[in-house]
């Protein structure tokens, strides 16, 4: 019989696996937090477990964990981090610091199927989704390197992959990521990023399980979204919107609109009055990420100036725009340079910082 890995399991799939041997619903409890936050690595140090039920886990299951081939730091102070996965697959995931906070971005597909053109992450294709284990050990797998002084604020879904298109594995990663006997993030510095596939939006929409929800939008206009985005001739802007316009959020929430600037694309004065007619009634702020360019990509970064003036003309129609600094380019790991790194190759890839 095959073993099960216990961090592939939802909280209700463990409560189901515990319930066949017979034991409580406490037990489910103590396990998720040996498993996320004491980091144990064997079944045996769940020393809280009895001998018996111990023993039987071990039959059945396991804890895996990501082997950490490669890591790298920034003269800023990002660093970067290459995992192997069990069949040789690898991503990647990037820790940012940022005054107070520490984010982790992680991924959830290895390579990525929806082609963005100023995204090199389309141009290693895809190959598969990530399991929830290897969602969620990319962010215990760098716990492992931090001091006793450090610890990770927040997690943002939006390095290698579309996190809709993993759908389930996703959102079953969120809600441990979120559980309070689990890796206990509060719902709020969980932040979900997608280009916006419509039937898991809406999907979304209909979920019990909080996080902060980031679109991917990078266009005021259908022909220029469809040209940047080619995913958006199948799910257009227009639907997106209608979807985020009811999208029901709590309180003080907000969805936050993510805006690569494209030199000559979508960095005009008169993108940026459409934007502000485009998001009018919808609770937003809007994330500005000028392009880091790379050779591979046919597309230049806005001058500054322009960068300022469209920031401008957005806040002077009642949006919140915040200009993103990249960070880490001089180690590859900044908007635009994220990839799974190959033997003799050089990190290259897109990476969406919030």
């Amino acid at each position: 019989m095959e073993k099960i890995d216990l961090k592939n399991l939802s909280l209700h799939e463990l409560e189901n696996l515990l319930f066949s041997f017979g034991k409580e619903r406490y037990r489910t409890l103590q396990i998720l937090r040996w498993l996320y936050q004491k980091g144990i690595q064997n079944i045996d140090q769940m020393t809280n477990l009895s001998k018996n039920l111990r023993e039987e886990l071990s039959r059945r299951a396991f804890i895996s964990r990501l082997s950490l081939l490669q890591s790298e730091e920034s003269k800023d102070g990002t660093k970067k981090f290459l995992f192997q996965l069990q069949d040789g697959g690898r991503i990647e995931s990037v820790l940012i610091p940022d005054k107070k906070r520490l984010t982790l971005c992680i991924s959830t597909q290895v390579g990525c199927a929806m082609g963005c053109r100023f995204c090199l992450t389309g141009k290693m294709g895809f190959k598969r989704d990530l399991t929830l284990s290897e969602i969620l050990n990319q962010i215990l797998g760098v716990k492992e390197t931090l001091s006793s002084e450090e610890s990770i604020t927040n997690i943002v879904l939006m390095g290698m992959g579309e996190p809709l298109a993993n759908y389930q594995n996703t959102i079953k990663a969120i809600e441990l990521m979120t559980h309070p006997e689990a890796l206990n993030f509060s719902y709020r510095r969980v932040t979900l990023s997608t280009v916006g596939l419509l039937p898991e939006l809406e999907k979304l929409a209909k979920e019990k399980i909080r996080f902060r929800l980031a679109i991917s939008l990078n266009a005021s206009d259908e022909k220029t979204r469809d040209h940047l985005m080619p995913i958006n001739r199948r799910y257009p802007l227009r639907e997106i919107l209608r979807v985020c316009r009811n999208f029901p959020l709590h309180r003080r929430d907000r969805i936050t609109f993510e805006y690569v600037l494209i030199e000559g694309e979508n960095d005009s004065v008169r993108e940026a009055k459409k934007l502000v007619k485009l998001l009018k009634g919808i609770p937003s702020k809007v994330n500005l990420i000028p392009l880091n360019e790379a050779p591979e990509i046919p597309y230049k970064r806005p001058s500054e100036e322009k960068v300022r003036r469209f920031q401008e003309i957005l806040m002077e129609g009642g949006l919140t725009a915040i200009v993103r600094k990249s960070k880490g380019a001089d180690i590859s790991a900044a908007c635009g340079q994220l990839q799974g790194k190959e033997r003799g190759e050089r990190f290259d890839r897109i990476l969406e910082i919030l």
